[in-house]
């Protein structure tokens, strides 16, 4: 419950935790920020960050992802996973604001304490609504970081909603505790009664009680994170062919590498380029099969400067498809941005659709050697772009082989590998 009074100063505890609650945002906002003009300035503090972070083996875990997010989900429950972040998003965020406008304009009518619309379900809905964004956020990018800031930012909700409610009950007394005992606190009380150890509202926990709720928070979201990565890489569409792993963007890709990849591999300028490569301990080569003009490959390899998204200056279109449209950039390719073969005069053999761009990547892994394709996903592991070859996806036609820098479209900042 929120009351319905003048804005007074936080205190500096308050103040805090708002302000981690703001960068928990920031960070988890890093998918928007990344293909917007302002990547290189965010970059400038951020990245400096992931990498220290990536070079320790202890801590490298945080810059990883959990979730696929350059293939296109192979599985039903993952393809369920990334709508659900879209829709928690979305409902999240008008909830919140839905809130926010009751709480102001009872301010501005000087009048008593929030009781109605979902206030009357829940105490605190607009930290319930923010949770649900959250949690949609650290599904549409799912770095490991981004969850633990996530389960810190559910620990600061509860301690600025206790602090809350012992504000209200020392003002609006025993009618806030009448009020209190008909909701929840962040869900309806039909829900929270299911909850283990909660708490009457003007109960405070004490410091033992704070450290095991933040350990509980941390233990069930990370963990969820390592269950779903290690569900993911069950699940990406590999395959190994001619001693090279395999992994296709879209559906089908994998399959008809089957048949052209052999020929491909034997092209002088692709096979000198592998050669060095050839029986290295350890090491594994990887190869991205993703459509010529697939919207996200700057992630995988620096391929050009029109795949480095933040200099495409469609930033609003681009978040707006990816958060109502889950798959449209893994699908839809360039094309899907203005520029149909139609238009351009192609024919259907000189289509985009007619290609595929092979990234090869060497894999490597300081702490043990790579035994198996899904070896190429372990977190330990480092994936470095070497070269992309363009073939016609038909008659296996080599028509591009072009060396690439070791880095992704955006240098030296880690990027999902699936």
């Amino acid at each position: 419950m929120t009351p319905h009074r003048p804005l007074d100063i936080a205190s500096g505890p308050r103040l805090a935790a708002r302000s981690a609650i703001l960068l928990a945002f920031i960070v988890a906002f890093e998918i928007v920020i990344m293909i917007s003009p302002f990547a290189l300035f965010f970059y400038a503090v951020f990245n400096p960050v992931l990498l220290a972070l990536d070079h320790v083996a202890a801590t490298r875990w945080l810059t990883a992802f959990f979730l696929p997010h350059m293939i296109v989900p192979p599985d039903v429950l993952l393809i369920a996973i990334r709508v659900a972040g879209s829709v928690l998003f979305v409902l999240g965020m008008a909830a919140f604001l839905g809130c926010a406008m009751q709480v102001y304009v009872g301010r501005l009518w000087r009048t008593s304490a929030a009781m109605k619309g979902m206030y009357a379900v829940v105490r605190h809905p607009q930290y319930a609504s923010l949770g649900a964004a959250g949690i949609g956020l650290a599904i549409m990018w799912p770095r490991f970081l981004t969850l633990v800031l996530l389960a810190v930012m559910f620990f600061l909700y509860y301690l600025l909603a206790k602090d809350e409610e012992r504000r209200m009950l020392a003002r609006y007394g025993d009618d806030y505790r009448a009020y209190a005992n008909r909701t929840g606190m962040f869900l309806p009380r039909s829900l929270e009664r299911l909850v283990p150890g909660r708490r009457s509202a003007g109960e405070q926990p004490g410091a033992g009680g704070l450290v095991a709720i933040l350990a509980l928070l941390l233990i069930v979201t990370v963990g969820a994170g390592f269950g779903l990565r290690a569900y993911t890489v069950d699940h990406l569409p590999l395959a190994s062919i001619d001693g090279v792993d395999v992994i296709g963007i879209t559906a089908g890709d994998v399959e008809a590498m089957q048949a052209i990849l052999p020929s491909v591999l034997r092209a002088p300028e692709v096979s000198r380029r592998l050669a060095g490569d050839a029986g290295r301990e350890g090491q594994r080569i990887l190869a991205y099969v993703i459509p010529i003009d697939y919207t996200m490959q700057g992630m995988i390899a620096d391929t050009g400067e029109e795949w480095r998204l933040f200099e495409q200056h469609k930033t609003i279109g681009m978040i707006t498809e990816y958060v109502l449209h889950p798959f449209a950039h893994l699908t839809d390719g360039h094309a899907h941005h203005g520029t149909g073969m139609h238009a351009a005069g192609m024919s259907m053999h000189d289509s985009p659709a007619m290609k595929r761009r092979i990234i090869f990547v060497d894999v490597s892994s300081a702490s043990r050697p790579s035994m198996s394709s899904r070896d190429d996903f372990g977190i330990d592991t480092r994936r470095t772009p070497r070269f992309f070859v363009d073939v016609h996806l038909h008659t296996g036609e080599v028509l591009t082989v072009k060396d690439i820098p070791s880095g992704s479209g955006w240098g030296t900042v880690p990027t999902p590998v699936f």
